[in-house]
């Protein structure tokens, strides 16, 4: 069988294993660094150029088209209401998930007073400016999320992919505005959003192609990136800490789902698992949102217009893999730091972190922001703060990647519970890469 008709997840995985490969031999040469970074990383950057250049076509057309094709603006209010419960019913267990690990395992007192002080003076700059963003963040008034929510400028919001709840917000009006219309005039606007959005859907099978080749240039130039691998290992407990977290939750959504819609953990897993691993190789939610529709509708059976709602607000507001982090975060930072930390503390970080989760969502840098938001709730003496943050910092880069991962996964679970609980789930609707190219007519032998 040719590489490129093996199924999509064990081509990306193999362009990871040879990435991780590659960049362990770059940087073992002087220059390999300088080559992986001149000529291999950019095949990366340019494939998540192209998905982050179709976030917000993809966004406006399957969101207009998923809400006009509901014809009933009560349909469209459960599956919000059950949308926004599920995704801080989810959070909440990852916040409790993160805070029994950390303080089962105790990574904080693994670490020792001299790794401290040398990450601390590698890092406190860069923590300090975190620290600044996240007091200003908090002194936006307590319904500045929700005027946040309303762009002044649709245009403006269109054009940086940080405003896509603003984006989400003109979708979801546009497409209500279009509901109340007659007939007569909706047809020409809802075939017009049909058609766009089978183009953006193409346009995401076309930037696939190319997904093995990048996942290798970016895992590549992360490794041969790397700066100072130590860190790892002397923050590996925590580390540890933070990836066993990230498994049971995963375990949790496995169940969930299997509970609930009956689909087994092995099709689950083998519908969403390109997106998963993109999703670890891009470090981003919104970028790999294209593929996340796409599994979800052709691989996991959920209808569009459930899909094209519940996963691009997940996208931008659901965090269950961060705020496990910050829970995990948290109790380090305070046993490191011999910071004492009571039962009282304990249920703070839950509900500070959840608040934060979705008061952070659209603030660029929001897992740093809602990390320096928990410390502070918990009373963690400020001049500690950038210390703490500094530990963080490590190791940051991977365990993103990994709880990016389990984002998604959230958002593919809640779709299909939601679309379970209306009757919006069917079977899978699996598409090859070859299937959008012609067929060759046979002809006749001779």
């Amino acid at each position: 069988m040719k590489f490129t008709q093996l199924e999509l997840h064990w081509q990306i995985l193999i362009g990871m294993a040879a990435g991780i490969v590659f960049g362990v031999l770059m940087s073992a040469v002087s220059w390999g660094p300088t080559l992986v970074s001149d000529w291999i990383k950019p095949v990366g950057t340019i494939f998540i150029r192209l998905l982050k250049l179709i976030a917000i076509p993809l966004i406006i057309a399957s969101l207009i088209k998923g809400v006009s094709d509901l014809q009933d603006l009560a349909k469209f209010s459960k599956i919000g209401g059950r949308t926004v419960v599920l995704y801080i019913f989810t959070t909440v267990v990852a916040i409790t998930i993160g805070l029994l690990m950390v303080n089962v395992i105790k990574p904080g007192t693994t670490v020792k007073s001299e790794v401290i002080e040398r990450i601390s003076s590698q890092y406190e700059a860069e923590a300090s400016t975190k620290v600044e963003a996240a007091h200003k963040a908090k002194e936006r008034g307590p319904l500045q999320f929700f005027v946040d929510l309303v762009p002044e400028n649709f245009f403006s919001a269109a054009s940086d992919n940080r405003n896509m709840l603003q984006v989400i917000f003109f979708a979801i009006f546009f497409g209500i505005a279009l509901l109340m219309l007659d007939e007569q005039h909706q047809r020409p606007l809802k075939d017009f959003f049909d058609s766009l959005n089978e183009l953006v859907m193409k346009m995401v099978d076309l930037i696939m192609l190319i997904a093995p080749y990048a996942v290798f240039a970016l895992l590549a130039a992360l490794i041969a990136e790397t700066q100072d691998p130590s860190l790892f290992s002397a923050l590996a407990w925590y580390a540890l800490t933070v990836v066993l977290g990230l498994a049971v939750m995963l375990g949790f959504y496995l169940v969930l789902n299997y509970v609930v819609t009956g689909i087994r953990p092995v099709q689950f897993l083998r519908g969403i698992a390109p997106a998963q691993l993109l999703a670890f190789s891009t470090s981003s939610s919104a970028a790999t949102l294209p593929v996340t529709m796409e599994r979800v509708e052709e691989h996991l059976g959920v209808e569009g217009e459930v899909a094209s709602f519940v996963c691009p607000v997940g996208a931008t507001v659901n965090m269950d893999g961060t705020s496990l982090y910050q829970a995990v975060a948290a109790v380090f930072i305070a046993q490191v730091l011999a910071f004492d930390l009571t039962f009282q503390d304990q249920l703070t970080i839950i509900l500070t972190a959840t608040l934060a989760s979705i008061g952070s969502a659209a603030v660029p840098g929001a897992g740093m922001i809602m990390l320096v938001i928990v410390l502070e709730a918990i009373g963690l003496p400020a001049d500690k703060l950038a210390i703490g943050l500094a530990l963080i910092f490590a190791v940051d880069r991977p365990l993103d990647m990994l709880r990016t991962v389990i984002n998604i996964s959230g958002d593919a679970t809640v779709a299909m519970i939601v679309a379970k609980s209306v009757g919006k789930l069917g079977p899978p609707r699996p598409k090859h890469w070859w299937d959008h190219y012609p067929k060759k007519k046979s002809t006749p032998a001779d």
